[in-house]
């Protein structure tokens, strides 16, 4: 952990909020593979814009290399608008286990885009399978939302999950409620306690997104990035922002963060992306400013 405790919790309780100096970004190595190799796979053809915001984040924030995987049908699309990062057609499980034989695959990220059928099911599965440190957001948490059990079952100590507030609700509907429900005496439920007891229930760490970003692990770790008050940000309320999101953490895993850190940093990160462009802010922006903020981080 890191960044400044939170008055009035207990020291057995910790929550730190996290701050400038508990980021540490610097990259250290030789060569590309010593930053890792990020997988993120694609919806279908009109639907890969969410998978490359997510690469490209990844690729900003320092991973190696970033390789997207989509279905044959998009390749041509994927190609026509990536440079820097690489595309691979990748169809069905049977594609991606021949894929994660490459063992430099190290970081995965599954989600953005990739729809609602029992094609992104069995992808989740294959890539829970395969044990590498992975981002899942957006629809496949949606996907789960009938029988999440079947996804805390598979998930590891290696995984973040990153819903937001309905999200949350689809995959833990009894800590949302009580998160939900009106405070009739004291302390309150809040959203640290939901956000630990969903850790702990899911075994793995949780990004519960909103302006009070919540991240906790299994273990009860705890951190709060704010995007309140000076640090209030409200244009990032706009489409793709938390498939960016996802792909930092997925890139910060890719160079060997753990679950934890990635998720801290990459929440505090993202703050300052949109602090540093300022309104008018869209979601393709957000990897663009990161050179800038690192400049001002290592300044």
């Amino acid at each position: 952990g890191g960044g400044r405790g939170l008055p009035g919790v207990p020291p057995g309780d910790t929550v730190w909020l996290i701050e400038r100096d508990h980021i540490n970004v610097a990259k250290l190595g030789n060569h590309k593979y010593s930053h890792g190799h990020a997988l993120i796979l694609t919806g279908g053809p009109g639907k890969t814009g969410a998978a490359r915001l997510a690469a490209r984040g990844a690729l900003r924030i320092g991973a190696g290399l970033v390789t997207l995987a989509c279905p044959q049908k998009a390749l041509a699309e994927v190609a026509a608008h990536v440079t820097a990062i690489m595309c691979r057609p990748l169809d069905g499980p049977p594609g991606l286990r021949e894929v994660l034989e490459d063992d430099r695959l190290n970081a995965l990220c599954l989600g953005p885009g990739m729809g609602l059928g029992a094609d992104t099911q069995a992808l989740v599965i294959e890539a829970l399978k395969s044990k590498r440190a992975i981002v899942l957001d957006a629809d496949v948490l949606t996907r789960f939302e009938r029988y999440p059990e079947t996804l805390f079952d598979l998930l590891h100590d290696n995984c973040v999950l990153t819903p937001h507030a309905g999200e949350f609700k689809r995959l833990f509907p009894d800590i949302a409620e009580k998160l939900d429900a009106p405070a009739t005496k004291g302390p309150a439920y809040s959203k640290v306690d939901a956000t630990r007891e969903a850790a702990k229930r899911a075994g793995c760490t949780i990004l519960f997104k909103g302006p009070d970003t919540v991240i906790a692990d299994q273990a009860g770790r705890c951190a709060i990035n704010s995007s309140a008050y000076d640090r209030a940000a409200p244009w990032l309320a706009t489409a793709g922002s938390g498939d960016v999101l996802a792909g930092f953490i997925t890139g910060l895993l890719a160079r060997g963060f753990t679950p934890m850190q990635a998720a801290e940093t990459a929440a505090w990160l993202h703050t300052e992306c949109a602090l540093s462009f300022g309104p008018g802010l869209i979601a393709e922006d957000l990897p663009e400013e990161l050179p800038k903020v690192f400049t001002t981080l290592f300044s």
